[in-house]
């Protein structure tokens, strides 16, 4: 499919991650082709009021620059607990993680991280086996660049 970057202005944003480094591994691996899984926090969503992704809807991705370099489109959305994430899905997160063991270490890094716990607005907060996370699978319907 072909999109321009203005028609994919009109869609809503998907962030992955904050921008840096981080964000501009995770774009390069949804371009590339390796990343079709995504993991957010359902708290997230709850604090900000907003409703939950659904299957079909499509997302502009934005790099570290706030620039449209790729359009996505749901395929799954589940919410799930953290203990339930299976390998398929962590894998398939495009982050090198060869185990749920490295998936779930990599995760709670990130969650437990000061941008994160600042974000929500709890400097304690944490994540166990029992955290809601919304589970994304998702294809690249246009490459913007």
């Amino acid at each position: 499919m072909t999109m321009t970057p203005e028609e994919a202005a009109a869609l809503p944003i998907s962030e992955f991650a904050f921008p840096g480094p981080l964000r501009d591994r995770l774009v390069a691996a949804i371009l590339g082709g390796t990343k079709t899984t995504t993991s957010a926090l359902l708290v997230g969503w709850e604090l900000a009021g907003e409703p939950l992704p659904r299957a079909g809807e499509r997302y502009a991705v934005v790099d570290s620059a706030n620039r449209p370099v790729a359009v996505i489109e749901l395929i799954e959305v589940r919410v799930i607990r953290m203990a339930d994430v299976d390998i398929r899905h962590a894998v398939d997160e495009g982050e090198g993680h060869d185990t749920v063991e490295e998936w779930r270490a990599d995760h709670e890094r990130f969650w437990h991280g000061d941008d994160v716990r600042a974000e929500l607005g709890d400097p304690d907060f944490t994540v166990d086996d029992d955290t809601l996370i919304v589970a994304q699978r998702f294809r690249l319907v246009a490459d913007l660049r």
